[in-house]
């Protein structure tokens, strides 16, 4: 998969939370800094993050890093209304 051709209605898959960690994962911080930023567990963190790379076909944290820097806009809480 080629995060170039990466479909962003599979953003649709994703739940609130999901989104919110797929966000964050673009400020390249460890698992522990996000759960610290977000106000949860570090095992949720890497939970989540598990989850986002599953639904959204991925092969790894990174391609879902790329995807968060490269699709930032669509992944604004105002967009899930959109």
């Amino acid at each position: 998969m080629s995060v170039v051709e990466f479909d962003t209605r599979k953003l649709d898959r994703l739940t609130c939370r999901e989104r919110e960690v797929l966000r964050n994962l673009a400020q390249a911080e460890p698992n522990r800094a996000l759960a610290r930023r977000l106000g949860i567990a570090e095992r949720t963190v890497k939970a989540h993050i598990t989850s986002v790379v599953r639904k959204l076909d991925l092969d790894s944290r990174l391609e879902a890093t790329l995807v968060s820097v490269q699709h930032r806009e669509a992944l604004t809480p105002d967009s899930i209304a959109s």
